[in-house]
């Protein structure tokens, strides 16, 4: 089975190449390709791999019996599986499941104060752990958070090369629109992957197949899965209202009001009493949450309102997923969106904007229709960004960079299933580009 390149591919060739690299902790959510990409790295650079699951083999918990210094661990481990092989400066220490035993992290001080083995731990859940493992290992450490693929190592995985994605970007800061060819191969790309989501196992079956069959089966048991950790790890929680606001998800993503409403969760209920609930599927990295703005303007850090948000999921395959079955069956055949067109652009760009590293904020004026989906910033300015359904007029954004009252906006940025474009400060761009939103305004800082 053939190996997805990844981004964390480049991150951990570059920490190798540290003279002064820390142990390195790969945090993520399940089932996103940590464990692959680590294993590809350990095979490509290291003499011995030494690999243990705390989940698959819990017997190496005990290997801290003696107490966490490097010596006494290999020792430990050593007595457990004596073909175990540690040679000095050639040997990568892999302790996976992290989550699952969140105290071997204590070790990580001494591992690299010691200096002779490389180690990296990796593991699901480390958000709601992390805690634990944070005060065991702080300033002794890397850390690294990984996700799903994103549109652009999708379409690595599809064939095309770092040119084909330059020559993309090269489009967006020229300001000059795709042809044909371009915008109908870009488009169907974009579509297949809002589709299947960005997880290894959905995309490599697709790849393989070159069609959905058999896609649908794998995001639905990711749910299944998904939903298995919110019982086994969410312990002194209301198991049942984690579950209530997941399922809630795609049926206020549904609606033109896409603020998540608690109150329509279930009968009574108040934001208060589900406060733990949307935090623990945003640690956990199932969830990406959008604040709402108390106002919109520079800085972003605690310039919002923490009872108002919108729910995205972190991988726009799982919203897919949790369609009705009729809605699947178009989505799959025709690539009819429906009425959750809005929905997976808005969850999409949204994902796209988490992967490149962008907080989610959108601002809703309470006494006026004022409405923008995002924001990004860049050192001087603040740059609504709006998803657009159809390639109507964006009044709202329209109104956010003309009025004096909001003096960080000079321009503006809209999604459309159109071509590139430019029009009184607002710069238009197909929803394909939004995975190159940062590079852009890195590279051309317009005002």
């Amino acid at each position: 089975m053939a190996y997805l390149k990844r981004k964390i591919d480049t991150f951990l060739e570059e920490w190798k190449q540290d003279a002064h690299r820390k142990p390195l902790v790969v945090k993520g959510p399940r089932q996103i390709g940590k464990t692959e990409s680590i294993r590809n790295f350990g095979a490509k650079y290291y003499d011995n791999v030494i690999e243990i699951n705390f989940v698959e083999e819990p017997k190496y918990r005990q290997i801290i019996a003696d107490g966490y210094r490097p010596a006494d661990l290999i020792r430990n481990i050593s007595r457990i599986d004596p073909t175990k092989q540690f040679a000095e400066r050639k040997t990568l220490l892999f302790f996976d499941e992290l989550q699952a035993f969140p105290e071997i992290a204590t070790a990580l001080k001494f591992f690299e104060q010691d200096g002779r083995f490389d180690v990296i731990c990796s593991g699901s859940l480390l958000g709601i752990h992390y805690g634990r493992i944070e005060s065991n290992s702080v300033g002794y450490k890397t850390d690294y958070e990984m996700h799903s693929l994103d549109f652009e190592e999708f379409l690595w995985a599809k064939g095309y090369d770092s040119d084909f994605i330059e020559g993309m970007l090269a489009h967006m800061t020229r300001q000059q629109p795709f042809n044909e060819t371009e915008l109908s191969v870009c488009n169907a790309l974009f579509l297949d992957f809002c589709i299947l989501g960005g997880m290894p196992a959905v995309v490599r079956e697709y790849i393989e197949r070159d069609r959905f069959e058999g896609s649908l089966a794998i995001q639905r048991q990711l749910l299944t899965d998904y939903e298995e950790d919110v019982r086994k790890y969410a312990a002194g929680m209301d198991q049942t209202r984690i579950l209530n606001v997941f399922r809630q998800i795609p049926l206020q993503l549904a609606k033109d009001n896409k603020k998540f409403q608690i109150s329509k969760v279930a009968s009574g209920a108040r934001f208060k009493d589900y406060r733990g609930c949307i935090e623990w599927l945003s640690d956990s990295g199932i969830v990406n949450v959008c604040y709402c703005m108390k106002y919109p303007e520079l800085p972003l850090k605690g310039n919002f309102d923490e009872t108002r948000y919108k729910l995205y999921f972190a991988d726009s395959g799982l919203l897919v997923a949790m369609l009705d079955e009729e809605a699947q069956e178009d989505l799959r055949a025709n690539r009819n969106l429906g009425v959750y067109k809005g929905a997976l652009y808005e969850n999409v760009v949204g994902e796209a904007l988490v992967k490149s590293g962008c907080g989610l904020y959108y601002y809703k004026r309470e006494d006026s229709t004022l409405e923008e989906d995002f924001f990004v910033r860049t050192a001087k300015d603040l740059i609504p960004v709006e998803v657009k359904a159809t390639n109507g007029r964006a009044k709202s954004l329209r109104t956010l960079i003309e009025s004096d009252k909001y003096e960080d906006i000079h321009y503006g940025i809209k999604l459309i299933s159109g071509n590139i474009g430019y029009d009184r400060r607002i710069y238009t761009f197909p929803y394909f580009c939004a995975f190159l939103l940062k590079r852009y305004l890195r590279q051309v800082p317009v005002t």
